[in-house]
């Protein structure tokens, strides 16, 4: 085993004991389609953003003042832009790392866990917006451009099981981002094999940061409830293995067994 399978397999294990179930072998035998690729790398671009978007969301409703709330937002219009701005998209707002967070954030005094919940949270938008970057750096080369593309059910069918007051709500989102984020970590290491040796590369690239945004995720929620969360944990965790399991329609980054998979069973 040379040492590059070594460190896949060291970081898989813990999320492979998270994760209640495996990505079945349809999904895989769909994505590694040349014909999917686009599909795949334009909603690997968005899951990006909505990632960043996501973790950007907690830190401006729980953990900042208003200044930095608009800080935040300010960092993020670039990317939100070239993605809803229809045709008339640039980069050069944000490539190269120009973009960035301008201004310090300042806590809010009403919530313990703020200072924590800005530090992980900034860390993982810095690195999403880079790996969206870099995502549409590889469609450039591909000649694949950027176009609107609508989501699967993954993500809204995980917020289903989200709980609707506070602090359950905080609690929820962070276990389902964790579960996403593990998913993300499991999918490239699966499909890397079956890429050619750039996109192989690049998602084998990816596993590291993946796997501890999902950490991160974990140990804020925990922090946050003071108190064991096995059974929100396990809850969530079947619905994402719900979603990943049955019939899809549609093929996307997260999307369940496809349709055609089934039907040829």
């Amino acid at each position: 085993m040379d040492n590059t399978q070594q460190m896949i397999n060291t970081l898989l294990q813990p999320i492979n004991q998270f994760l209640q179930c495996e990505t079945p072998d349809g999904w895989i035998e769909e994505a590694r389609k040349p014909e999917n690729l686009t599909a795949l790398l334009v909603d690997h671009c968005n899951c990006e953003l909505k990632a960043s978007q996501t973790a950007m969301f907690m830190v401006r409703k729980y953990a900042v003042d208003k200044p930095s709330g608009a800080a935040l937002m300010a960092w993020a219009k670039p990317y939100e832009d070239f993605v809803y701005g229809g045709n008339e998209r640039s980069t050069t707002d944000f490539h190269s790392k120009k973009n960035g967070l301008l201004a310090p954030l300042t806590p809010r005094s009403d919530f313990a866990h703020g200072p924590e919940l800005i530090d992980k949270m900034v860390r993982l938008i810095k690195e999403e917006f880079h790996h969206f970057e870099q995502v549409l750096e590889i469609m450039d080369k591909r000649n694949i451009a950027y176009h609107n593309l609508h989501a699967g059910r993954y993500a809204k069918g995980l917020m289903k099981a989200v709980r609707t007051h506070e602090p359950a709500t905080l609690i929820d989102k962070l276990i389902v981002g964790a579960y996403i984020e593990a998913r993300s970590c499991e999918r490239f290491a699966k499909l890397a094999p079956y890429l050619d040796p750039e996109l192989r590369k690049f998602y084998i690239s990816l596993l590291r940061s993946e796997a501890r945004h999902y950490q991160d995720y974990l140990t804020l929620a925990e922090k946050i409830a003071g108190k064991n969360i096995a059974d929100r944990i396990r809850i969530i965790g079947a619905k994402e293995a719900e979603l990943i399991l049955v019939p899809d329609d549609t093929f996307r980054f997260h999307s369940g067994v496809p349709v055609m998979a089934v039907c040829s069973a």
